[in-house]
């Protein structure tokens, strides 16, 4: 695999000193695309439309016009964010075809800063699945270890960044679906808080937990990126309109871990020790360590799906055939129509949660389902709220185990869901949280430290997370 930047900051100053130029960088990634096309990461790639960009950004330069914020940063998105005149599927047949009207906020936001979008990545079908298997497009290849999955459901925005096949990438994260595929793919994976991104454009799975993350390879890259996209949208009322410019101090953060979360059985041992040597590392170095017990920590992975599913199956009902993507051929009844449409267009992932969505929302379960995970899911914010006012980091595994051998869940999606236990915890509660990849397994495959912060306090997490990248990398 062939790199061709440490960071933004590096690659820019090259361009501005000459040494290289948008057009031969945009051609080197589809080059690399292109070599490694058995990795099935990319849904399409916009050669002639990025080339074309990027000739258009080197005579911006030359002109001596001010260069945006990621002027010439090559950037690959996830096959459930919008981009004007392009094909949008996520990952599934039943949008067969689809161009999209117009762009999501995020992705506006990137080409108003001379950001180059290099094309749509591979997903699990509408974001549903922790291993990008579930994709009408197939599967997707782990790069250090092609019979391992990379994860989901972003997986393929995850290869995009660690096979070098694009500087950065848009993911989206509804219960895990950007750290967890960052933890097996060895990169960095940061999921903002909920409405720090808008949510505009983004093809709904659940919309209370939704989010758009960043992949990359250094935190001052997703940083870099993470300032050009945040930020109130008209277009998403649910869009934070506080200020993420928190004073960033030099004082040691306060951090706290679930003790009952770290002796979980489903834990890897080698993960478990590691993250225990790293607390124990933290404490030598001057870091006021909290453990926590969290006796909700087992209602969390139910209390997701029941709301996830609820909210899918609300989301993805507009799906009809009628107005657009795939439509049956059956002509019977307008019944028919509807049942064999859905039938043929949504795979079995999708299916199985829209109905267990329609089931916790059925009039005679919704209050001893839905009802309850809600107040489940009020609680776990409650506690959330106590312990961020005792401590300001919360650290914790992301993933039990490293990357799953291919084909490993398709007859046991149950325990699939069950190793979501510690990701989902900071979108049922809205905080921001990331993936750093501090450790290497003794199986040769990596994973990682997730780290989450209260709300508001995504520069600090940043922060912090350099400082366990600087210091603490069990890596070298």
């Amino acid at each position: 695999m062939s790199f061709l930047f440490k960071s933004i900051a590096e690659y820019q100053s090259d361009l501005l000193s000459g040494q290289t130029n948008c057009v031969s960088v945009v051609e080197h990634y589809i080059q690399e695309i292109a070599a490694h096309k058995n990795l099935n990461a990319f849904v399409e790639v916009f050669e002639e439309q990025s080339l074309k960009r990027a000739r258009a950004l080197d005579h911006k330069l030359n002109s001596g016009d001010k260069p945006g914020k990621l002027f010439g940063v090559v950037v690959a998105i996830k096959d459930v964010i919008c981009f004007k005149d392009h094909k949008v599927t996520a990952a599934s047949k039943i949008l067969e075809g689809f161009i999209s009207l117009y762009s999501a906020t995020a992705v506006q936001r990137l080409i108003a800063e001379d950001a180059i979008i290099i094309g749509s990545c591979n997903c699990d079908e509408f974001a549903m699945g922790s291993t990008n298997e579930n994709s009408t497009h197939g599967k997707v290849h782990n790069a250090l270890d092609h019979s391992k999955v990379p994860g989901g459901s972003s997986g393929g925005s995850a290869v995009a960044v660690q096979a070098g096949l694009s500087m950065v990438s848009l993911g989206s994260d509804t219960g895990g679906s950007v750290r967890q595929p960052a933890d097996f793919c060895g990169i960095v994976g940061f999921k903002p808080g909920y409405g720090k991104i808008s949510r505009y454009g983004l093809i709904a799975y659940a919309s209370s937990f939704d989010q758009i993350g960043i992949f990359g390879n250094a935190i001052d890259d997703i940083e870099t990126v993470l300032d050009v996209i945040e930020g109130p949208d008209d277009y998403d009322s649910t869009t934070s309109t506080s200020s993420n410019k928190q004073k960033v101090t030099d004082a040691k953060p306060v951090i706290g871990y679930f003790k009952n979360a770290l002796d979980h059985p489903s834990l890897d041992v080698e993960i478990k020790q590691s993250i225990y040597d790293l607390l124990d590392n933290l404490k030598e170095a001057g870091y006021n360590v909290k453990a926590y017990e969290f006796d909700l920590l087992d209602y969390v992975v139910p209390a997701y799906y029941v709301l996830t599913t609820g909210e899918a199956s609300s989301n993805l009902s507009r799906y009809d055939g009628l107005r657009y993507g795939y439509s049956s051929n059956s002509m019977e009844s307008l019944d028919k129509f509807y049942t064999s449409t859905r039938s043929d267009g949504f795979g079995k992932e999708v299916k199985r949660r829209i109905m267990l969505g329609t089931f916790v929302l059925s009039a005679g379960y919704y209050d001893a389902y839905f009802t309850k995970a809600q107040q489940v899911r009020q609680k776990l914010k409650d506690r959330a709220n106590e312990i961020f006012s005792e401590c300001d980091m919360l650290i914790m595994p992301t993933v039990p185990a490293t990357a799953f051998a291919i084909n490993d869940f398709q007859k046991d999606p149950i325990a699939m869901y069950l190793a979501d236990i510690y990701t989902v915890f900071a979108n049922l509660v809205g905080i921001p949280g990331i993936s750093v990849p501090l450790f290497k397994h003794s199986n040769s495959m990596p994973f990682s430290v997730q780290v989450m912060s209260n709300n508001d306090n995504e520069l600090s997490l940043l922060s912090f997370s350099k400082s366990l990248l600087h210091d603490f990398d069990y890596r070298k």
